[in-house]
């Protein structure tokens, strides 16, 4: 059947005698060794692109050398004089791995992606004069209108090989799916008959399987699926479940410099990677955080780091996943759970590659389940959203962009664009030079499947809570998650041989990690520009907040999503609106104490609410009595206040609170009276634009300067 997997019935005894030698001749180049010898697998895949011209899956653990695969197949295509290869890579730690590896085999590799702009017409001249072995790019790259129009209909006629690696980003039933890669199918239909593909991954279930191969034989070509056994005889895992984030905490201030080697802490947030780093650094061990806030140029210093074993480990989100190579790595554990068995199973598989033994250990934590379901509803789109881009779009006399779009359309910018990819894969818009357009195609939100794949994902949630708690065998709960029938006991994890690791926490690294975590304190930055396009929703700002208006530099006791503070900071804002808790009083004063101000605030006003009037009304005076600041009062609301989806985009946000707050009589008096800083108390801060709006009228009635103090940042 056409588009479905085959499996093949070569053997190595099968293989071409001549292409068999060439191919090993190009693996010890690769390998830089002469002893080195092809594992089970990697000839069939490596004869099936090159003397059979197919299109290939490989579904094999991570370690088992799928790069090995195609840069072989790239060598000996290069030599019959094909054209180079074009890889499409998800990551560019990924690439930088790649390159390196290309470059170590006599393979001339470049990449064009969005760091290295000063260098794509040196790549585009080189392509032009066949001096390319190989392409990287990224799946964004397909879709930039330049690219997409003057380079890659000529890449896809002349290009000698497809690689399409990290292949599970293709599906939307996949841990890791991408819009952008949903474009690879339309770019399959444009290759000659004869061009070979492959499309690899370590981490894909059977429903994966299914929907990445019928994408794959797009252009009505046959699949061929290569399939191995996903165990990894050096993985050694674990599950150490510790409730307390300070238990957490302190047994990695107390057991890392146990682990073998260098390795990798992931955490589920940034802030959570954040003040972990900060917290084990402050106990003496060499660490830095990694993640998607850290600036290319550090990412490549971080990785050079952790592979030269200059630090222990990389506290990291899953910016530091798909693609990092340290052979040697010695351990991965989890501060938190990821949402599902098989983006487990492909983080913790960067370990132990060329090790006989790699540590993996899980600690899970309450909280996991609130930031699942946070960053599950962020991925998902929304018909009523969808439709309202689609009609922004199409009434539109010329391609807007995204920020354009945001003064339109009330949907958060991550969201919004994650919507215009997943529109612009199914053909209802397109990225154009200036922005993006309605194509005017048919277009309908296909809910049934939007909400087979939630009804997934759920299942992949208690699956992972299923990991955590089974007594069974942890490898072979994992390979059967991903429908792998080769499972079998390890003989390795703590449920086959009992924990391997020191479950007990000294008294002294609970105290360290507990007084870590209760020390409050987070800066609040002030916007510094207006939103574009607000004129559209009637608000006459744009550009730079001007100084007379801003507010200055602000303080928050904690992020939700911190560890410490965070979780209590949760826990009541989602209870009935109270008077603020003593000890939570008592921290506020710890943040002021420790805020170096230029000038002390000389008074405080509080920002109206609506859903805990007690909460920062009891904030407000508490702290008055404590600091012994006057308390001025609350702003206004006027015409009921602020009102809006608290999950809106800037724009909105903005024009929600916009000539919604004002400064009464009585606190206007009261202003006057004053000389110096107004601290401006409020209880969460999300979009920062209400205590903007605040500031600034408090500075046109005549406060000299705002510090905002919130309880809780959103993130």
């Amino acid at each position: 059947m056409t588009g479905s997997p085959s499996t093949t019935t070569l053997t190595d005894g099968t293989l071409n005698p001549e292409l068999r030698e060439r191919a090993e001749s190009a693996l010890r180049r690769l390998v830089g060794r002469e002893d080195v010898d092809f594992r089970d697998g990697q000839l069939e895949a490596i004869s099936a692109l090159v003397e059979g011209r197919r299109r290939v899956l490989v579904v094999q653990r991570t370690g088992w050398g799928k790069s090995a695969v195609y840069f072989v197949a790239t060598a000996l295509r290069r030599a019959e004089g094909a054209g180079p290869t074009v890889i499409v890579s998800p990551l560019l730690a990924l690439m930088r791995d790649q390159i390196g590896a290309a470059e170590r085999a006599g393979i001339r590799a470049v990449t064009l992606n969005s760091t290295n702009p000063e260098e794509w017409a040196t790549v585009s001249a080189a392509l032009a004069r066949g001096e390319v072995d190989v392409l990287l790019v990224s799946p964004e790259r397909l879709n930039n209108p330049r690219f997409r129009d003057e380079q890659l209909p000529t890449l896809a006629q002349t290009c000698g090989l497809l690689v399409v690696d990290e292949a599970h980003c293709i599906s939307d039933w996949g841990h890791d799916f991408r819009p952008d890669y949903r474009r690879i199918r339309d770019l399959l239909t444009t290759l000659p008959d004869r061009t070979p593909v492959l499309a690899t991954t370590a981490t894909a279930n059977a429903r994966v399987v299914t929907d990445v191969v019928e994408q794959l034989g797009a252009g009505n070509r046959d699949v061929l699926t290569l399939r191995g056994p996903l165990a990894r005889a050096s993985l050694r895992l674990g599950v150490l479940p510790l409730a307390a984030p300070e238990q957490r905490l302190a047994w990695l201030i107390a057991h890392l410099g146990e682990l073998p080697g260098s390795g990798i802490v992931y955490a589920l947030t940034v802030a959570a990677a954040e003040d972990v780093a900060v917290a084990l650094r402050e106990a003496g061990h060499q660490v830095a955080a990694y993640t998607g806030r850290t600036e290319p140029g550090e990412r490549i210093r971080l990785e050079t780091a952790l592979r030269e074993n200059e630090v222990k480990a990389l506290i990291a989100t899953s910016a530091l996943g798909m693609g990092f190579d340290k052979p040697d790595l010695g351990f991965v554990l989890h501060l938190g759970a990821p949402s599902s068995p098989v983006a487990y199973y492909q983080q913790v598989g960067r370990a132990g590659r060329a090790t006989d033994r790699a540590d993996v250990l899980l600690l899970p934590g309450p909280e996991d389940k609130d930031i699942w379901r946070y960053f599950a509803s962020a991925s998902m789109p929304k018909q009523e959203q969808a439709d309202a881009v689609i009609r922004a779009l199409s009434a539109a006399q010329k391609p807007l962009s995204t920020m354009a779009l945001e003064s339109i359309v009330d949907i958060r910018r991550t969201r919004l664009d994650l919507l215009l990819k997943v529109l612009d894969v199914d053909g209802a818009v397109q990225r154009v030079q200036g922005g993006w357009t309605a194509t005017g195609a048919d277009w309908a939100y296909d809910a049934e499947r939007y909400g087979r794949v939630s009804e997934a994902r759920e299942r992949e949630q208690q699956l992972m809570i299923d990991y955590e708690r089974t007594g069974e065998c942890r490898m072979a709960f994992l390979q059967r998650c991903l429908d792998d029938d080769s499972a079998q006991p390890c003989g390795r994890c703590d449920n086959c041989s009992g924990p391997w690791f020191d479950a007990q926490i000294p008294d002294a690294a609970v105290n360290t990690a507990r007084a870590r975590l209760d020390r409050p304190g987070v800066v609040l930055a002030p916007r510094a520009q207006w939103p574009t396009g607000m004129d559209r929703l009637g608000v006459p700002v744009k550009g730079k907040i001007a100084p007379a208006v801003a507010m200055d530099d602000g303080r928050a006791v904690a992020r939700l999503s911190d560890l410490g503070w965070g979780q209590r900071l949760r826990e009541l804002l989602r209870s009935e609106d109270q008077q603020v808790p003593a000890p939570l009083v008592q921290a506020c004063v710890a943040v002021l104490a420790g805020w170096s101000w230029a000038q002390r605030p000389v008074a405080i006003v509080s920002v109206p609410s609506r859903r805990r009037p007690q909460l920062v009304g009891s904030l407000a005076t508490g702290i008055s009595q404590l600091g012994r600041l006057p308390y001025l009062g609350s702003l206004d609301l006027v015409d009921g206040g602020p009102v809006g989806d608290p999950g809106g985009n800037s724009a909105f946000r903005l024009a929600a609170v916009w000539e919604r707050l004002a400064v009464g009589p009585a606190l206007a008096a009261a202003l006057r009276e004053v000389n110096g800083p107004v601290l401006l108390v409020d209880d969460v801060c999300d979009s920062r634009w209400t205590l903007t709006v605040s500031a600034g009228i408090l500075r046109q009635a005549g406060a000299e300067a705002v510090l905002p103090f919130v309880l809780a940042l959103e993130s």
